[in-house]
Protein backbone atom coordinates (compact mmCIF):
# COMPACT_ATOMS: atom_id res chain seq x y z
CA UNK A 1 0.00 0.00 0.00
CA UNK A 2 2.58 2.30 1.40
CA UNK A 3 5.06 1.51 -1.97
CA UNK A 4 2.19 2.37 -4.21
CA UNK A 5 1.73 5.74 -2.51
CA UNK A 6 5.15 6.70 -3.00
CA UNK A 7 5.37 5.73 -6.54
CA UNK A 8 2.31 7.40 -7.42
CA UNK A 9 3.67 10.59 -5.71
CA UNK A 10 6.95 10.06 -7.86
CA UNK A 11 4.59 9.71 -11.57
CA UNK A 12 2.45 12.28 -10.51
CA UNK A 13 5.02 14.74 -10.42
CA UNK A 14 6.64 13.36 -13.37
CA UNK A 15 6.59 16.83 -16.40
CA UNK A 16 7.82 16.40 -20.04
CA UNK A 17 8.93 20.29 -20.35
CA UNK A 18 8.53 21.65 -23.70
CA UNK A 19 12.30 22.05 -24.66
CA UNK A 20 13.36 25.08 -27.04
CA UNK A 21 17.36 25.10 -26.48
CA UNK A 22 19.72 22.12 -26.42
CA UNK A 23 21.20 21.47 -23.13
CA UNK A 24 25.30 20.45 -22.77
CA UNK A 25 24.06 17.21 -21.53
CA UNK A 26 22.97 16.32 -24.84
CA UNK A 27 26.36 16.44 -25.89
CA UNK A 28 27.21 13.11 -27.22
CA UNK A 29 23.55 12.05 -27.10
CA UNK A 30 21.90 10.17 -29.41
CA UNK A 31 20.54 13.21 -32.27
CA UNK A 32 17.34 11.13 -32.99
CA UNK A 33 16.54 10.73 -29.30
CA UNK A 34 17.25 14.44 -28.53
CA UNK A 35 15.16 15.95 -31.82
CA UNK A 36 12.05 13.03 -30.36
CA UNK A 37 12.43 15.73 -27.14
CA UNK A 38 12.19 18.81 -29.09
CA UNK A 39 9.48 17.58 -30.64
CA UNK A 40 7.72 16.20 -27.62
CA UNK A 41 7.32 12.49 -29.36
CA UNK A 42 5.57 9.64 -27.49
CA UNK A 43 8.18 8.09 -25.30
CA UNK A 44 7.62 6.17 -21.89
CA UNK A 45 7.39 7.21 -18.56
CA UNK A 46 10.29 7.36 -16.07
CA UNK A 47 9.86 5.07 -13.73
CA UNK A 48 9.34 5.74 -10.08
CA UNK A 49 12.79 3.97 -8.99
CA UNK A 50 14.69 5.48 -11.70
CA UNK A 51 13.15 9.22 -10.07
CA UNK A 52 14.03 8.27 -6.80
CA UNK A 53 17.35 7.57 -8.45
CA UNK A 54 17.90 10.68 -9.54
CA UNK A 55 16.89 12.46 -6.54
CA UNK A 56 19.71 10.06 -4.29
CA UNK A 57 22.26 11.86 -6.69
CA UNK A 58 21.08 15.30 -6.35
CA UNK A 59 21.48 14.82 -2.43
CA UNK A 60 25.07 13.36 -3.42
CA UNK A 61 25.80 16.49 -5.32
CA UNK A 62 24.66 18.43 -2.12
CA UNK A 63 26.81 16.85 0.29
CA UNK A 64 29.75 17.56 -1.82
CA UNK A 65 28.90 21.59 -2.07
CA UNK A 66 28.40 21.42 1.30
CA UNK A 67 32.37 20.11 1.83
CA UNK A 68 33.76 22.69 -0.99
CA UNK A 69 32.30 24.92 1.27
CA UNK A 70 33.97 23.97 4.34
CA UNK A 71 37.22 23.11 2.58
CA UNK A 72 37.14 27.34 1.54
CA UNK A 73 37.48 26.33 -1.83
CA UNK A 74 36.12 29.64 -3.12
CA UNK A 75 33.77 27.71 -4.45
CA UNK A 76 30.30 28.68 -6.45
CA UNK A 77 28.22 26.14 -7.09
CA UNK A 78 25.08 25.74 -9.73
CA UNK A 79 26.18 28.37 -12.08
CA UNK A 80 24.16 28.74 -15.31
CA UNK A 81 26.11 28.93 -18.25
CA UNK A 82 26.26 32.38 -19.95
CA UNK A 83 22.84 33.35 -21.91
CA UNK A 84 23.19 31.16 -25.48
CA UNK A 85 21.16 31.25 -28.65
CA UNK A 86 20.79 27.48 -28.84
CA UNK A 87 22.28 25.64 -25.61
CA UNK A 88 21.68 25.92 -21.74
CA UNK A 89 23.45 24.75 -18.92
CA UNK A 90 24.50 24.82 -15.00
CA UNK A 91 27.68 23.64 -14.09
CA UNK A 92 27.96 21.68 -10.53
CA UNK A 93 30.81 24.18 -9.80
CA UNK A 94 33.61 26.64 -10.12
CA UNK A 95 36.39 26.26 -7.28
CA UNK A 96 39.91 27.47 -7.14
CA UNK A 97 42.45 25.01 -6.03
CA UNK A 98 46.26 26.38 -5.44
CA UNK A 99 45.10 29.94 -7.08
CA UNK A 100 44.05 27.74 -9.92
CA UNK A 101 39.94 27.77 -11.67
CA UNK A 102 38.47 24.64 -11.73
CA UNK A 103 35.04 23.60 -13.41
CA UNK A 104 33.78 20.59 -11.64
CA UNK A 105 31.54 18.21 -12.74
CA UNK A 106 29.72 15.75 -10.38
CA UNK A 107 28.69 11.93 -11.16
CA UNK A 108 27.54 9.65 -9.21
CA UNK A 109 26.61 5.80 -10.50
CA UNK A 110 26.33 2.24 -8.66
CA UNK A 111 29.39 0.39 -7.24
CA UNK A 112 29.94 -2.17 -10.48
CA UNK A 113 30.23 0.76 -13.22
CA UNK A 114 32.51 2.58 -10.91
CA UNK A 115 34.17 -0.31 -10.25
CA UNK A 116 35.26 -0.63 -13.51
CA UNK A 117 35.85 3.08 -14.62
CA UNK A 118 39.26 3.37 -15.83
CA UNK A 119 39.27 6.42 -17.65
CA UNK A 120 36.11 9.54 -17.70
CA UNK A 121 33.07 8.39 -19.63
CA UNK A 122 33.06 10.42 -23.09
CA UNK A 123 30.25 12.06 -22.76
CA UNK A 124 30.76 13.34 -19.65
CA UNK A 125 34.35 14.66 -21.07
CA UNK A 126 32.06 16.47 -23.66
CA UNK A 127 29.86 18.02 -21.44
CA UNK A 128 32.71 19.32 -18.81
CA UNK A 129 34.63 20.57 -22.37
CA UNK A 130 31.77 22.99 -22.79
CA UNK A 131 31.37 24.15 -19.75
CA UNK A 132 35.15 24.81 -19.53
CA UNK A 133 34.18 26.52 -22.58
CA UNK A 134 31.85 29.16 -21.72
CA UNK A 135 33.15 29.98 -18.43
CA UNK A 136 36.71 30.56 -20.42
CA UNK A 137 38.37 28.37 -17.79
CA UNK A 138 41.36 25.72 -19.26
CA UNK A 139 40.91 23.11 -16.38
CA UNK A 140 38.16 21.08 -15.34
CA UNK A 141 37.04 17.89 -12.86
CA UNK A 142 35.42 15.47 -13.31
CA UNK A 143 34.55 13.36 -9.66
CA UNK A 144 32.70 10.01 -9.85
CA UNK A 145 31.25 9.06 -6.62
CA UNK A 146 30.26 5.68 -5.89
CA UNK A 147 26.49 5.53 -4.84
CA UNK A 148 26.52 2.25 -2.89
CA UNK A 149 30.54 2.46 -1.13
CA UNK A 150 30.61 6.13 -0.94
CA UNK A 151 34.25 5.89 -3.24
CA UNK A 152 35.56 8.77 -4.58
CA UNK A 153 37.60 9.01 -8.41
CA UNK A 154 38.78 11.96 -9.81
CA UNK A 155 40.03 12.43 -13.60
CA UNK A 156 41.69 15.98 -15.14
CA UNK A 157 40.62 17.59 -18.13
CA UNK A 158 42.06 19.95 -20.23
CA UNK A 159 40.40 22.48 -22.32
CA UNK A 160 40.04 20.81 -26.21
CA UNK A 161 38.90 23.75 -28.85
CA UNK A 162 39.24 22.07 -31.55
CA UNK A 163 36.61 18.81 -29.53
CA UNK A 164 34.13 21.96 -28.07
CA UNK A 165 34.13 23.10 -31.98
CA UNK A 166 33.12 19.72 -33.71
CA UNK A 167 30.28 19.44 -30.29
CA UNK A 168 29.55 23.28 -31.42
CA UNK A 169 29.05 22.43 -34.98
CA UNK A 170 27.11 19.06 -34.25
CA UNK A 171 24.62 21.48 -32.33
CA UNK A 172 23.40 23.86 -35.42
CA UNK A 173 23.17 20.67 -37.72
CA UNK A 174 21.05 19.11 -34.99
CA UNK A 175 19.14 22.76 -34.85
CA UNK A 176 19.15 22.71 -38.88
CA UNK A 177 17.12 19.32 -38.92
CA UNK A 178 14.78 20.21 -36.27
CA UNK A 179 13.53 23.37 -37.91
CA UNK A 180 13.07 21.43 -40.84
CA UNK A 181 11.18 18.88 -39.61
CA UNK A 182 13.56 15.98 -40.54
CA UNK A 183 14.14 12.71 -38.18
CA UNK A 184 17.88 12.56 -38.11
CA UNK A 185 19.18 8.64 -38.66
CA UNK A 186 19.58 6.09 -35.82
CA UNK A 187 22.94 5.62 -34.53
CA UNK A 188 25.48 3.77 -36.50
CA UNK A 189 25.53 1.18 -34.21
CA UNK A 190 21.95 0.86 -33.09
CA UNK A 191 21.04 -1.01 -31.50
CA UNK A 192 23.71 -2.33 -29.68
CA UNK A 193 24.56 1.53 -28.57
CA UNK A 194 24.08 1.37 -24.88
CA UNK A 195 22.12 4.72 -25.12
CA UNK A 196 19.56 2.41 -27.14
CA UNK A 197 18.83 0.16 -23.83
CA UNK A 198 17.30 3.07 -22.12
CA UNK A 199 16.10 5.24 -24.68
CA UNK A 200 12.52 6.68 -23.52
CA UNK A 201 11.76 6.83 -27.49
CA UNK A 202 12.87 3.39 -28.22
CA UNK A 203 9.28 1.95 -29.34
CA UNK A 204 8.75 4.74 -32.27
CA UNK A 205 12.39 4.38 -33.21
CA UNK A 206 11.98 0.66 -34.22
CA UNK A 207 8.54 1.97 -35.63
CA UNK A 208 10.91 3.95 -37.98
CA UNK A 209 13.40 3.29 -40.10
CA UNK A 210 16.75 3.82 -39.68
CA UNK A 211 17.58 6.30 -42.16
CA UNK A 212 16.37 10.41 -42.11
CA UNK A 213 12.61 10.68 -42.79
CA UNK A 214 10.07 13.55 -42.52
CA UNK A 215 8.65 14.21 -38.97
CA UNK A 216 5.35 15.40 -41.09
CA UNK A 217 4.94 12.09 -42.48
CA UNK A 218 6.01 10.19 -39.18
CA UNK A 219 3.72 12.38 -36.59
CA UNK A 220 1.35 11.16 -39.13
CA UNK A 221 2.42 7.30 -38.52
CA UNK A 222 1.98 7.24 -35.14
CA UNK A 223 -1.05 9.26 -34.60
CA UNK A 224 -2.89 6.73 -36.94
CA UNK A 225 -0.86 3.81 -34.70
CA UNK A 226 -2.49 5.12 -31.42
CA UNK A 227 -5.80 5.42 -32.75
CA UNK A 228 -6.00 1.36 -33.57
Amino acid sequence: MLKELIDQFYLENQKNKEQTRFYITDAGKCSRAVFFRFKNAPREPVQARIMRIFEHGENIHRNIFNILYRLRLGVTTEIPIPSQEIISGRADAILCINNENYVLDIKSMNSMIFRNLAQPKEENVYQIQLYMHYFDIKKGILLYIDKDQQEIKEFFVEYDEPLVKSLLDKFYGLKVEIEANKIPARLADYPRNWQCSYCAFKDICKTANGDEISWEDFKKKIEEFSKT
